[in-house]
């Protein structure tokens, strides 16, 4: 039915009616008036003649906390004097349903005569016992509820504020905590920066060695810069069953996904995906000429992917491995290149300066809202520090349309370090698990001319850490759209297949304590023709004069902290030791060994010097022979994708062709050791084994691209470049790479 046919009374009368009796005030005149039928209300109370009887499909609905005791009964006399002021109405909060915008719009003017001259009404409690002429039928008119003063200024403001009022209203941020992540929410988002609407990154002079080391090019590059801009997802995989094989019958952990970590043994994870697509990447190239930076530049502009997937173990919520895809697209001379590496547990695109302040990574992809706030309350004024980040509410601001609470956070470490400055402007909005927008500023330089403030201890490390230069990242991330998913992350549960200490790498009964006396890391190689002993030997065959300073080194309690080995033939092996003296004195030395050492097998090469190299025996720690780590890492059932063409060991378990192992002790000097001490557990030093291949491959037209009838002719080669790194002192894969470009 129609609103002329069901009430006489107007919206507003009809909301006023719906706060006396505890309901909601949203809705349509026809639903106000069939709400309030509900509640009990008679048909002549909500303004409906009595032949419109409104039938009910539900039984009225009592609230227990109106019904009043008899001697709470309020009535409403003309006759007693004594008066008592109007008690304030209750306020009902109702989140069930959001006020329409018409229904604001709805607000009367009242009619004057709504005010006219009649006799007061009293309002009075009494006792029990009273008569009839003191009972009015039904709840007080509503001229009675107008007359309130309190009411009379609600009703006044829906005037004065009218359609206003929504927005107001519907504008105005509550405060919260961080929303959980679940399996399958993604986000889109767009990549801008300045008023170009490009990102942008800058590096010059010993910075350019962090961005080309792994580009070949013979320009004296001394400052690179790239601007950016295109489009970036990011995402929360939702496993599948087929992950779960190792949890029997139970589909409790589902959503998660299974990786192998850094020791071998595998692991349930949650694995987020942050996809970057820059339609937009152009490199300028500003080459030396002579002492001076050239002032114009070469620019290339082409495409770039980049993919970084990260895998959050379950229970204790860290970081098990990192996998970052990349490709470049640029014209000559830096051409393609495509890439992947993957790390276990550390690293990242920042490398070193996200090990000296964590926190660093959160600048590359939209801030996970939990991750950096985890349950702090969101609200103006609020303040926080968390992951190296100290973060301020600024208040509520708007994105999209809709608000979002304004915070600015700055990486307190790059600042007490005096290594720069990095700041981030977070939008956040609730519900949603990632910042909707985020804008990166970072400068990291040596320069200390704006940061007087430097401690002494500050300075030392930021003259060691840092090379000679600038380091630049602006950028923008700006949601475009949203997808939630249904199940919450399992972090912090365990589950069933989780491994055991036990089954964590080698046992430590297998570690050899050899730093204070030998002169070389234990060997004794299977996989090799040769072992580290055999190559040592050959010292005590050549005569001083080949090798003076590395003879008299290893004879005066001196090591080799540097030595790489590869198989150059079948019966030949190519040897380079860099050792070090008591004194510090330092240098290396090439040679070959075919068979069993003797004068005539070991074949030497050349020799160099090197810049002083620290010494320190007492902080190299307990390692695993080589032989061990070898017979670990060459597993196929815990390290499957170390296997198989363009990796390190074939199905065999053995060698692929060209592989150099080595190792590198690195121990801390006198001045950074002092350092280290007083911002760190100092002391210790580290010791790695490191693979690494190098080869060309020829690529064929096995699919006739050219439409030469031809699938078998080459259609270029490509370069590869794999690398893979490891911890001697805990058996732990550290990370591998791989690096493709056509030549």
């Amino acid at each position: 039915m129609s609103d002329e046919q069901t009430s006489s009374l107007t919206v507003v009368k009809l909301k006023a009616l719906c706060i006396l009796n505890d309901l909601s005030t949203s809705g349509k005149k026809s639903t106000l008036v069939k709400r309030l039928l509900e509640s009990g209300l008679s048909n002549k109370e909500v303004g409906l003649p009595a032949k419109m009887e409104l039938q009910s499909t539900s039984k009225p609905k009592k609230d227990k906390k109106k019904e009043l005791k008899p001697e709470d009964e309020i009535v409403l006399s003309m006759e007693d004097e004594d008066t008592m002021a109007p008690s304030k109405p209750d306020i009902i909060e109702d989140d069930d349903e959001q006020p329409e915008e018409e229904s604001i719009l709805d607000a009367e003017i009242l009619d004057a005569e709504l005010f006219e001259d009649e006799p007061a009404v009293i309002v009075k409690k009494t006792k029990p016992k009273v008569t009839k002429q003191q009972v009015r039928e039904g709840p007080a008119t509503l001229m009675d509820i107008i007359r309130k003063p309190q009411v009379s200024a609600v009703l006044l403001t829906l005037i004065i504020i009218g359609a206003g009022g929504y927005y107001y209203l519907n504008n105005q941020l509550d405060s919260f905590t961080a929303e959980q992540l679940r399996y399958g929410d993604s986000m889109q988002y767009r990549i801008t920066g300045d008023e170009n609407g490009l990102g942008t990154f800058l590096a010059t002079e010993g910075f350019v060695e962090l961005v080309m080391d792994q580009l070949e090019t013979d320009d004296d590059i001394c400052k690179i810069s790239i601007d950016f801009g295109g489009s970036g997802s990011l995402s929360i995989t939702n496993g599948g069953t087929s992950e779960l094989v190792n949890e029997g019958s139970s589909i409790d952990r589902l959503g998660a996904v299974r990786i192998v970590g850094g020791m071998g043994a595998e692991w349930l994870a949650v694995e987020t995906v942050n996809t970057n697509s820059l339609d937009t990447f152009r490199v300028n190239r500003h080459v030396s000429i002579g002492t001076f930076c050239d002032v114009g530049a070469i620019t290339a502009t082409g495409t770039a992917d980049l993919t970084s997937t990260k895998y959050t173990e379950l229970r204790n919520q860290d970081t098990k491995a990192t996998q970052l895809d990349w490709a470049i697209d640029l014209p000559s001379p830096i051409g393609k290149y495509q890439g992947t590496t993957m790390s276990y547990g550390v690293g990242g695109l920042l490398g070193g300066l996200e090990a000296l302040a964590p926190g660093l990574a959160l600048m590359m992809q939209p801030v996970e809202v939990q991750h950096l706030f985890a349950n702090d309350l969101i609200d103006k004024g609020a303040t926080g520090s968390n992951l190296g980040w100290d973060w301020r509410v600024i208040g509520i601001d708007e994105y999209g349309g809709e608000p979002a609470w304004k915070i600015v956070a700055t990486h307190h470490d790059i600042e007490a370090y005096c290594l720069g400055s990095a700041t981030m402007n977070l939008w956040i909005e609730e519900g949603n698990p990632w910042a909707a927008k985020q804008t990166v500023d970072v400068l990291i330089s040596k320069d200390q001319v704006s940061q007087s403030g430097c401690s002494p201890t500050s300075q030392l490390l930021n003259d060691y850490v840092l090379p000679e230069g600038e380091l630049e990242l602006h950028h923008t991330f700006s949601k475009t759209s949203m997808t939630r998913g249904q199940k919450q992350l399992d972090l912090g549960l365990t589950y069933a297949s989780k491994p055991q200490a036990n089954q964590l790498g080698p046992s430590n009964s297998e570690l050899e304590s050899w730093g204070g006396f030998e002169s070389h890391m234990p060997d004794d190689s299977t996989l090799r023709q040769h072992s580290f002993e055999d190559a040592l030997a050959c010292f005590d065959h050549w005569p001083s004069t080949i090798a003076p300073g590395a003879s008299r080194a290893l004879e005066e309690n001196g090591y080799i902290w540097r030595g790489t080995t590869k198989q150059i033939s079948s019966s030949t092996s190519q040897w380079n030791l860099s050792w070090v003296a008591s004194d510090e004195q330092a240098g290396w030395v090439q040679f070959n060994l075919t068979g069993t050492p003797n004068a005539e097998n070991c074949q030497y090469d050349k020799r160099g010097g090197l810049d002083s190299t620290s010494y320190n025996r007492d902080s190299i720690p307990d390692t695993f022979n080589i032989t061990e780590l070898e017979s670990w890492f060459s597993d196929s059932s815990r390290y499957d994708v170390l296997f198989g063409e363009g990796r390190f060991f074939t199905s065999s378990s053995t060698y692929q062709d060209d592989v150099q192992v080595g190792y590198l002790i690195a121990v801390p000097g006198n001045d950074i050791g002092s350092l280290l001490s007083q911002i760190g557990d100092g002391g210790d030093g580290a010791v790695t084994l490191d693979l690494s291949r190098t080869w060309d491959e020829d690529i064929l037209d096995v699919d006739d691209t050219d439409g030469d009838g031809d699938t078998g002719e080459i259609l270029y080669t490509e370069h590869n470049q794999l690398n893979l790194i490891a911890d001697a002192a805990e058996g732990r894969l550290i990370g591998w790479s791989i690096i493709t470009n056509p030549i």
